[in-house]
């Protein structure tokens, strides 16, 4: 039975999480797309009714400059003068005049000049009483006796707020009167010329250039009092009009008759201020097609978005519902707290971690290894020693091997060895200021101890002193936890750790010589060395000679190369006779071909006339250092013959058992008496793969053998190749063959061409 997503709460928070992370930032985006796209349309049409209803401020100037202009001709036109005027031929004549004056401006109604004092008026109908203002022309609030007044006291051009008028029998018209007073050769005022136009003469002007604009238009004059106005049928108070007249020039936001108005104001030279008031709805209707298209948009992409956020939460959880499909199979198939998932890869983590703990000595065995051999770590870089937990950061190094005889401590399969190696792993030694790290060797019953200790240099012998101590103490260690005392041999101490691969030969030195004197002696190197006392080996220390011998049995070129050198520097320095020299020269020749004998290398022998034919004590040395590479080279030959032959049998006996469940990199390790970094080391050069890649491969070679020529069910198939795990095995086969093991089977093996999926599918079900 599989996970069921569809219950698992963590999918659903993950599915939430994406949904939001997408959601979040694309509604911030969208809301600040839609405010600029509609700021800037705003912006644009505000600025737009600005350069249009500017544009109406210009036409309508023009047309009232025309009339004053008009008003200019006229004063001095002489067929308009009083006399002209008032003379029974040539009144006609004037009359004419002012039909023509009238027909010059298309916003003129009508036109009437008037001499003060008189009481009459003329106009394009011809002469009439001033009556005509009572029975022809009727204002609401403008009588005649005020009329009169203005026409004969006006002093500058003025014009009276549109009004109501009744035109004979006709119906009202709301017409505007402008009086313009005529003084030719600035003299005092003489008459009036007055004009009546209709109001919507003025508006439509405006409306006609504004196009699509629909709002209200409204012109005041100098003292706020409304000229003309159009209000499209909205009708607002007393109290909001005057705030119109006193708003600046430029764009504004008000609210009028309790609705959102975008209003227009613009002056004009004359002081005239023009005003414009737009609903905010009629604004906004013309960014609709805006709004319904983000509103799309977003849309799609609010759908889109969350159908990628529901893949990418599944794609997220599937590595966590296969870690629970396989801790399910390992530990619970009922898990008790199905929304619980996190805590259960915590869990299995935790585990593994565990697992790998137990694998990290054999990497940090492996490289201190090498640093006793070489005086190198290799290819390893400082970061990553860091990272195992080694440090030198000691002034002092010396290295303790410490050994067990064969019946001491028995190998196999002996519960208290690998106790012992991880109890002297890391050793802190507080009383001694020393800290000690221990290193597994090939041979069995051994190990190496990567001493550090911090003390003053300059005083050899209280550093001597030192050693001893926290040799001994080491011993103690090692003999508390095993009940035997081992032997243990103490090489030299040196101040860098690259010089510790001369500090591991000086100390197997004195563990083969301690090893004599049977369990728990100790021996130190400088006692071997005799140091002290009368050399017998001549001019060439006896501590040089043992160093060569042990690294030469070692197959360590680089120390024997160094300790030959240190030899001859010696003879130099001495200068003793010639005959002499060559006899102590025959003595370090004799000790590498006795060391070479004893390692059963014979045929170097046959190299002595060569090696005994030098004219230099350099030349000497080259062949010295020529002889100790090719023993070495012998050595390493020869351990690597061993070794491949381990292998080898190692190798057969994973191959007879690889179905084996329990088959480990550890239980390999303790029945072939090996350490288990040695074994993986050398697994993976001999085979060219490492020992897990190695057991799955015989594990898949197997099962594909066992599904092209049995008709066995495939989960018996898996389990009998000792993979427990049936899903994940079906998940590797997969992706390594690019097919299932059922459908491998049913496409190369001609008995199974009947055969479906089904065993793959009740497997991984």
């Amino acid at each position: 039975m599989k996970w069921n997503h569809f219950k698992s709460k963590l999918l659903l928070k993950y599915t939430l999480s994406y949904i939001s992370i997408f959601l979040i930032p694309l509604v911030i985006l969208t809301i600040i797309i839609y405010h600029n796209a509609v700021d800037t349309l705003r912006s644009e049409i505000e600025q737009t009714n600005v350069n249009q209803l500017t544009q109406a401020k210009t036409v309508i100037d023009e047309r009232m400059k025309e009339l004053q202009d008009i008003a200019f001709r006229i004063a001095y036109d002489e067929q308009l003068t009083r006399y002209w005027t008032h003379h029974p031929y040539y009144s006609r004549e004037s009359i004419g005049a002012l039909v023509k004056y009238k027909a010059t401006s298309s916003i003129i109604d009508e036109l009437f000049l008037f001499f003060r004092g008189d009481n009459s008026i003329y106009s394009s109908q011809g002469f009439e009483n001033l009556n005509v203002f009572t029975d022809r022309y009727k204002f609401n609030s403008w009588n005649e006796t005020e009329m009169v007044r203005d026409l004969n006291s006006v002093q500058i051009p003025t014009m009276r707020p549109a009004e109501q008028v009744v035109q004979g029998t006709k119906t009202q018209n709301s017409m505007l009167a402008y009086l313009v007073p005529i003084a030719p050769n600035n003299t005092p005022a003489h008459g009036t010329v007055m004009y009546f136009i209709h109001e919507s003469n003025l508006t439509g002007l405006i409306d006609s250039i504004l196009s699509d604009y629909h709002g209200m238009t409204y012109i005041f004059d100098n003292y706020g009092q409304v000229l003309a106005a159009n209000y499209k049928g909205e009708t607002i108070t007393e109290q909001e009009v005057n705030a119109l007249f006193s708003l600046e020039p430029g764009t504004h936001s008000l609210s009028l008759n309790q609705e959102p108005h975008s209003v227009v104001s613009v002056k004009s030279d004359a002081g005239w201020t023009y005003v414009t008031a737009m609903p905010s709805n009629q604004f906004f209707g013309r960014i609709v097609h805006i709004r319904t298209f983000i509103v799309l948009v977003f849309s799609f992409v609010v759908m889109m978005g969350t159908i990628l956020a529901i893949m990418l939460a599944r794609r997220q959880y599937h590595p966590i519902s296969d870690l629970m499909e396989f801790i399910r199979l390992k530990n619970d198939p009922e898990p008790a707290t199905p929304s619980n998932e996190l805590e259960w890869i915590k869990k299995t983590l935790h585990d593994y971690s565990q697992r790998v703990d137990l694998q990290e000595p054999y990497a940090r065995n492996h490289i201190l290894l090498m640093l006793l051999k070489h005086g190198h770590t290799g290819e390893f870089p400082a970061e990553y020693t860091e990272k195992l937990g080694i440090r030198f950061s000691r002034s002092h190094y010396f290295v303790v091997t410490m050994g067990w005889e064969s019946h001491a401590l028995p190998i196999g399969d002996n519960p208290e060895r690998r106790p012992v190696m991880q109890l002297m792993n890391d050793v802190e030694l507080t009383a001694f200021s020393a800290y000690a790290y221990g290193v597994e060797l090939p041979q069995p019953d051994q190990l190496a101890l990567i001493v550090g200790f911090d003390a003053e240099t300059g005083h050899e012998a209280s550093l001597n002193a030192r050693m001893e101590p926290i040799a001994l103490a080491l011993q103690s260690i090692a003999a508390e936890h095993t009940g035997v005392s081992p032997a243990i041999g103490v090489g030299n101490r040196y101040s860098y750790p690259e010089q510790l691969n001369q500090s591991f030969i000086e100390a197997t030195t004195a563990l083969e010589a301690s090893m004599l004197h049977g369990q728990g002696s100790s021996t130190f190197f400088n006692a071997l060395s005799g140091s002290g006392a009368q050399d017998s080996s001549f001019w060439v220390p006896k501590d040089v000679l043992l160093k060569l011998v042990q690294s030469l049995k070692q197959g360590s070129y680089d120390v024997a190369v160094q300790m030959v050198s240190t030899a001859l520097n010696n003879l130099k320095a001495e200068m003793p006779s010639v005959p002499l020299l060559r006899c102590i020269c025959f003595d370090i020749l004799n000790t590498m071909l006795k060391t070479a004998s004893e390692l059963g290398i014979h045929h170097v022998v046959n190299q002595l006339p060569r090696v005994t034919s030098y004219d230099s004590l350099e030349d000497l040395e080259k062949k010295l250092a020529g002889l100790a590479a090719e023993i070495c080279a012998h050595v390493e030959a020869k351990s690597e013959t061993e070794e491949s032959s381990l292998m080898d049998e190692i190798v057969a006996y994973i191959d007879a058992n690889f179905t084996d469940y329990d088959l480990s990199l550890g239980t390999i390790s303790s029945k072939f008496s090996i350490s288990s970094s040695y074994f993986s080391r050398s697994f993976k050069e001999k085979i060219g793969m490492n020992f897990t890649q190695y057991i799955w491969q015989k594990r898949m070679d197997e099962v594909i053998r066992q599904l092209l020529h049995t008709s066995d069910p495939l989960k018996d198939i898996i389990t009998r190749v000792g993979y427990l795990d049936t899903p994940n095995f079906i998940r590797k086969f997969k992706k390594e063959t690019g097919y299932t093991p059922g459908q491998y089977r049913k496409m190369h093996s001609p008995n199974a061409a009947d055969s479906t999926d089904d065993d793959d599918e009740e497997c991984i079900g």
